[in-house]
């Protein structure tokens, strides 16, 4: 099957799955007049056509998305605006940011009723300011048959010679997977500054983006690297958007590299629609949008009443024993760490 007849298949069952889910009635309705509100997303959150027009049609709201970058800069500038914000709703503080977006109180606690569809592993806030909405697993993947030698199980055998020349990475300065994999270094080797000094003797290439790594540097988009940090989900992708059938993926995960990253979504403070804000926190937890999450944004949903979809659920992957630390530690020392990283990588 050609990529553009895939991907047409693959938005026709998004679709149907859409219509099918169409009728939960998971979000109350306000009782007012029709409102509109304003989502401040980070530049890659996706959506199907017809899931966000689902929450207009049960609640009488209707969502504007406003773009504000990638996470980091999302969060800034919020932080600059708040109190008066220029949306109602945020998506997309991960984890690795949200003792910032906290301790800069730019949130109002709401705790959802769907939370009771929520493991408690991914509410990392109990004062409820910001409710968990997906999670995924940032690990160093490899392209099975352009690995010189066996597939790497471990952190260490990143460092081994056999495999010189072999892993790109990002600069965790510029890069969420970048500091998602400085980040699992940090939390799974004894001594992180020798590990990476290991990597930089090995021939590790840093690129500023997943972009650059992955579809450049890395075998998949036509360069000559053989590992690259990614996502645990990116086999997945890999087998969707192939350009013939495949049965199983070219590329594995190396699970003990995994970061988790957890998003999250919060009423900002300050907004104007504070109730129908809420009903949004509410309708990001239904099936609806939760069914969607997977095959836009490539990240598993965190209701355990989701269902993933057949391509995703197979080739799709999870650490059972990801790396993680705490937000407060992450805030307290990511400068110093980024820039120790700098100068033992970049010299």
């Amino acid at each position: 099957m050609t990529r553009p007849r895939l991907i047409f298949v693959l938005l026709l069952a998004v679709a149907l799955f859409v219509a099918a889910c169409g009728d939960d009635t998971d979000t109350a309705p306000t009782d007012g007049e029709p409102v509109t509100i304003t989502l401040i997303t980070h530049d890659s959150f996706q959506v199907s056509p017809g899931v966000l027009e689902t929450f207009t049609e049960q609640s009488r709201v209707t969502v504007e998305l406003l773009s504000s970058g990638d996470t980091g800069q999302m969060l800034a500038e919020s932080i600059l605006t708040a109190g008066n914000p220029l949306g109602d709703v945020m998506f997309g503080v991960d984890n690795t940011f949200l003792q910032r977006a906290l301790d800069a109180d730019i949130f109002e606690p709401y705790e959802s009723p769907n939370l009771d569809t929520v493991p408690d592993e991914f509410e990392l806030d109990a004062q409820h300011r910001v409710t968990p909405i997906d999670f995924g697993d940032v690990c160093v993947n490899y392209w099975t048959e352009a690995l010189p030698g066996d597939a790497p199980t471990t952190l260490e055998d990143l460092t081994d010679p056999s495999l010189a020349g072999e892993l790109v990475v990002e600069n965790p300065e510029t890069s969420s997977p970048g500091l998602a994999f400085l980040l699992a270094t940090i939390a799974g080797t004894d001594d992180w500054e020798a590990y990476w000094s290991d990597l930089r003797d090995n021939g590790i290439s840093v690129t500023s983006g997943w972009d650059e790594a992955y579809n450049s540097q890395f075998v998949a988009g036509g360069g000559d690297r053989s590992m690259v940090v990614s996502y645990a989900s990116s086999p997945a992708a890999e087998v969707i958007y192939a350009d013939e059938d495949l049965d199983t993926a070219p590329t594995g995960v190396l699970l003990d590299s995994c970061f988790r990253q957890i998003e999250f979504a919060g009423v900002l403070a300050g907004g104007d629609q504070p109730e129908a804000s809420q009903l949004l926190i509410d309708f990001l937890l239904t099936p609806t949008f939760q069914n969607d999450v997977p095959l836009n944004m490539f990240v598993f949903p965190v209701a355990d009443t989701a269902t993933l979809p057949p391509a995703f659920a197979e080739h799709a992957q999870l650490a059972p024993n990801p790396l993680t630390l705490e937000p407060a530690e992450i805030e307290a020392n990511r400068d110093d760490w980024t820039q120790r990283w700098v100068e033992i990588v970049l010299g």
